[in-house]
């Protein structure tokens, strides 16, 4: 994730002392980063649903910069003041917002009048060959319903976040594609384990036992052979929409 981080804040940029939010947080890697450019005068909010996840969030926090402040809350329903923020930041969330008109209102209530929003969602699937090679085995062997679940996380375009940002109230939209191209550990190793961590995967492993987990994992292997390296590793593009706005 990390360029598409740094594309993202370089993409607002931030100052020492702004105000910042990190909306669905999770682990905390945006509000991290966001701190070390915004400094011990700026101020960070790393909000999420999940809370375990911020529990890991704050064990990773710097001491350098220990004002990350974590709040658990929903995207729609932000326990925050009105305009206390320069800055709003979501990487990888929209597309997993239930009601992305109600979160972006609560995104434009919490932004003070010129502040900035930044957000990245991947790009349709077929774009990124290890989300195509991940689309194929799980429609393979999770069926029709995981399948599904899992093009939903690809659900958000370019048209479709411009437009609720500007039903939103917000001006200045523009989006844009951003691709980098990633270096994948082994994969004979990495692809089961990173599988094994999805909901997906977990589906796969739920319905079939381990034996399926791991097939599903060689099919990942296989089809992304053109692009692995000797050392097992593999070097793939990854493709993500990053839109901007000013309240």
């Amino acid at each position: 994730m990390t360029p598409f981080v740094e594309a993202l804040l370089d993409a607002v940029d931030l100052c020492p002392g702004h105000q910042i939010l990190d909306l669905a947080a999770g682990t905390g890697y945006v509000a991290r980063a966001a701190a070390a450019r915004v400094g011990p005068t700026g101020h960070v909010v790393a909000a999420d649903l999940n809370e375990a996840m911020l529990k890991v969030a704050a064990a990773k926090a710097p001491r350098m910069y220990p004002d990350i402040e974590f709040t658990a809350a929903p995207a729609d329903r932000l326990p925050l003041p009105d305009t206390a923020f320069d800055t709003v930041l979501c990487q990888q969330g929209v597309q997993f917002f239930p009601d992305l008109g109600a979160a972006l209102a609560e995104v434009a209530r919490v932004l003070r009048p010129g502040g900035r929003f930044a957000a990245t969602a991947w790009t349709a699937w077929d774009r990124s060959p290890y989300f195509a090679a991940q689309q194929g085995v799980l429609a393979e062997h999770g069926g029709p319903a995981v399948g599904a679940s899992f093009e939903a996380a690809f659900s958000c375009s370019a048209d479709r976040l411009t437009t609720a940002l500007t039903a939103a109230g917000f001006h200045d939209v523009a989006a844009r594609d951003v691709t980098f191209g990633i270096t994948l550990p082994p994969l004979d190793g990495y692809a089961r384990g990173h599988l094994s961590a999805l909901p997906w995967g977990q589906a796969i492993e739920a319905a079939g036992g381990p034996g399926a987990l791991t097939r599903a994992a060689e099919g990942i292997v296989t089809a992304l052979s053109g692009h692995t390296d000797p050392d097992g590793t593999a070097t793939v593009p990854f493709s993500s929409t990053l839109v901007t706005a000013v309240r």
